[in-house]
């Protein structure tokens, strides 16, 4: 009777023989879903701005192929596997990082890249999207919380250091979003409102020192032609101008799919990376946007959902900071190109073409999805 009631309490957590071909591969249908809905789209918005280039839309087919092989990769690892590496692997992040400042490939003024014999070129920067959060959830973990000031203080080190090297490289964009995945971190651990009160006033009170000794001049400009564009409309505040006004000619309902103006006539700059939501403004109109953030609100309330039941301390916070990471992915990318931002260089998660982002994001829904697929069974 006993080992009866232990099968029946496997099989009413998911846990047994007959718990499904999704646990079984340990994967989330909805959220499954949901993604590839958004790629989908994506590819057809790329297809418009990349400016009916069908060869770049394979290519952009072949990095999802690649991501989603990460992300079954991922999920399939316990999250103890994610827990237990931590250390290890933001070590290898921080000895990245410091090899791209003394033996890494520029380009574009920006030395980014490490180039290892065998290897194909890569940014560690990325990697620390990861790494940086999953040591922040394993570090705040190990004790009780809500932390004392001393672990918030050394779990504001563990996010601060990466974003400094980041920083050196140029690279304001991506040191912005390895610092937030972090800090969510510990917003999430519990601190208290006069900490967060003290953070914000460090902040307010050090930006005029990172203006004058840190920013570089082209970090100025942008923020300069971001409170005015006008200032400079065919040099720095070109960007902008189109973009906006794109987004503007749309309307409600837009143009009409692969009839924009502002992307075909080659008005819009980086129409396929970093502005592509303003051709999908521009075509498919208010409609489309809220359409798009509507999908993007829906992958988030999954993945909040997962980090709402996850089962300990770490796959809760390391929830938590990846779901919110994707989140200021959207809020930057659509804040820079309504204006209401500085231009940072952050694609359109899964919409913009390249392939370091979309793998990067889809092995942290691969860590979404083995926290919640691999929940251990609660007996009565």
């Amino acid at each position: 009777m006993a080992l009866n009631s232990m099968v029946g309490n496997a099989r009413d957590h998911g846990l047994g023989r007959n718990r499904g071909i999704w646990a079984t591969l340990h994967l989330d249908p909805t959220l499954l879903l949901l993604l590839l809905v958004l790629m989908v789209g994506g590819l057809f918005v790329l297809y418009s701005g990349a400016d009916r280039n069908l060869e770049m839309v394979k290519a952009q087919v072949i990095r999802f192929g690649v991501a989603f092989v990460v992300m079954i990769v991922f999920a399939q690892l316990d999250p103890a596997v994610f827990r237990r590496w931590s250390p290890w692997l933001y070590a290898a992040g921080l000895v990245g990082l410091v090899a791209v400042l003394v033996v890494g490939v520029g380009a574009k003024g920006a030395q980014r890249w490490l180039a290892l014999p065998g290897l194909p070129r890569f940014q560690p920067s990325e990697l620390m999207k990861l790494v940086v959060p999953m040591m922040a959830a394993w570090y705040l973990s190990r004790y009780y919380l809500p932390p004392t000031f001393s672990r918030v203080m050394a779990g504001l080190v563990i996010v601060l250091l990466p974003m400094f090297l980041i920083v050196r490289q140029p690279d304001l964009g991506t040191s912005l979003l390895v610092g937030m995945a972090g800090i969510f971190v510990v917003f999430f651990a519990g601190i208290s409102w006069k900490l967060i009160a003290a953070f914000a006033a460090m902040v307010s009170v050090s930006a005029p020192l990172m203006w004058f000794f840190v920013m570089r001049e082209y970090q100025k400009q942008r923020v300069l032609t971001l409170l005015d564009p006008q200032s400079d409309p065919l040099g720095a505040g070109w960007n902008i101008i189109q973009s906006k006004t794109a987004i503007g000619s749309g309307g409600i309902d837009g143009k009409g799919w692969l009839q924009g103006t502002q992307s075909h006539l080659e008005f819009l700059p980086e129409s396929h990376t970093d502005f592509i939501v303003a051709v999908l403004a521009e075509e498919f109109g208010f409609i489309g946007v809220a359409l798009l953030l509507a999908l993007y609100f829906m992958i988030i309330l999954r993945c909040l959902y997962i980090a709402v039941t996850a089962q300990d301390s770490f796959g809760r916070l390391l929830a938590g900071a990846l779901t919110m990471t994707f989140f200021i992915y959207i809020f930057v990318n659509i804040g820079m190109v309504s204006g209401l931002l500085p231009v940072v260089g952050v694609p359109l998660p899964l919409i913009s073409y390249g392939g370091t982002s979309s793998v990067t994001l889809m092995a942290a829904f691969g860590v979404l999805m083995s926290i919640h697929t691999h929940r251990r069974m609660i007996t009565a």
